[in-house]
């Protein structure tokens, strides 16, 4: 039996693809590396091509749907009063209707930067702002959440971030969605689910404590120490280590150079935390292949682009969002119902009695 189904085979997809002997992600085709190149509509162009009409100008529908769901905001935002922004997102993607005029990919995809920057304004005690239709999906959301107009570099900076983790091929999230799409429940549903599983601190909920981390060592004098002691009591690094990367995970590169080319504070600081890590990690679990994965450069990014602690699985979800929508309507149009066997370990009737 595989636990947690390691190495079990459970779709077939021509969405991503993940090598964690080689640390390669392609994502339809493309390495990863010329696929960060591309803008967030780029992207999700790339990933619903064959799957959805794409040929029409996708900025434009992904621009209505954000309209359509800043509609829906004044009524429900106060149902999130005293909620997450998580928790907030997850209501207010299940109050989209599933008969919409818009396509369901693209409903969802523009809903869910629209329901962030409300939620997280109306946590600071402001008014929800209106999309703007001119504005690509990354430069509106942040306009959204401030209120101005972002640095175009910082909007390069958030879309290679989005882009980055679009998809990343079975992953907790993602098959809870191609199993609730299964069933036929249909888009919203399956994406509610997976945001679900997004919000567990093992999938989507650890970029934040990097930052914690790095707040914790404080400066250079204290890295080793810090590192080794924390290391002896049995605790996790986070940032380092993946289920499926055995080596460095590729997102890390393409996340650091975008960092870099903001000129972060940190990063100077966060290079040498993360070089003494990898070494003591090496030390104290000898033969683990411990090594960088993309929480560690996500945290420096989001943090750079100004977000606070509290938005980064949120806006992890704007990102995959894209790459959930592609595998429901692959599992609609190739799949059946997914239903895994289970192996009863408990009593026997004779053993009850």
């Amino acid at each position: 039996m595989s636990v947690g189904l390691d190495g079990v085979i459970a779709a077939e997809t021509a969405l991503s693809h993940v090598d964690g002997e080689a640390g390669t992600l392609i994502l339809k085709g493309l390495p990863l590396d010329a696929a960060a190149t591309l803008d967030f509509e780029g992207v999700c162009a790339l990933l619903w091509d064959g799957l959805l009409d794409t040929q029409d100008d996708l900025r434009a529908r992904l621009a209505a749907a954000r309209q359509q769901a800043f509609d829906r905001v004044a009524r429900m935002l106060p149902a999130a009063d005293g909620l997450t922004t998580v928790e907030g997102l997850r209501l207010m993607l299940s109050g989209l209707a599933d008969e919409t005029d818009l396509d369901p990919p693209v409903q969802v995809t523009g809903a869910v930067p629209v329901f962030v920057a409300a939620l997280d304004r109306h946590r600071r005690g402001l008014q929800p702002i209106e999309p703007n239709p001119d504005l690509g999906q990354s430069a509106d959301f942040l306009a959204m959440l401030a209120g101005e107009t972002a640095d175009p570099a910082i909007v390069v900076g958030l879309d290679t971030y989005l882009v980055t983790v679009a998809d990343h091929g079975l992953n907790a999230s993602t098959f809870a969605a191609r199993v609730v799409a299964s069933t036929r429940a249909g888009m919203v549903s399956s994406v509610v689910a997976a945001l679900c599983a997004l919000k567990g601190p093992l999938h989507g909920g650890a970029p934040g404590p990097v930052l914690d981390m790095l707040d914790a060592i404080g400066g250079e004098d204290r890295i080793d120490t810090w590192l080794d002691e924390t290391l002896k009591q049995g605790d996790r690094l986070m940032g380092f280590g993946h289920r499926v990367y055995k080596v460095r995970d590729p997102r890390a590169d393409v996340l650091k150079r975008a960092v870099a080319r903001l000129k972060g504070d940190r990063i100077a600081f966060a290079e040498k935390v993360e070089q003494a890590a990898i070494a003591h990690l090496a030390r104290h679990k000898p033969g683990r292949r411990l090594e960088t994965n993309v929480e560690f450069y996500t945290a420096l990014l989001l943090d750079r682009i100004g977000l606070d602690r509290s938005l980064f699985t949120p806006v992890f979800a704007i990102g995959r969002v894209a790459g959930w929508a592609a595998h429901v309507m692959e599992q609609e149009a190739t799949g059946r119902l997914i239903r895994p066997q289970s192996r009863y370990v408990g009593p026997t009737p004779q053993q009850a009695a």
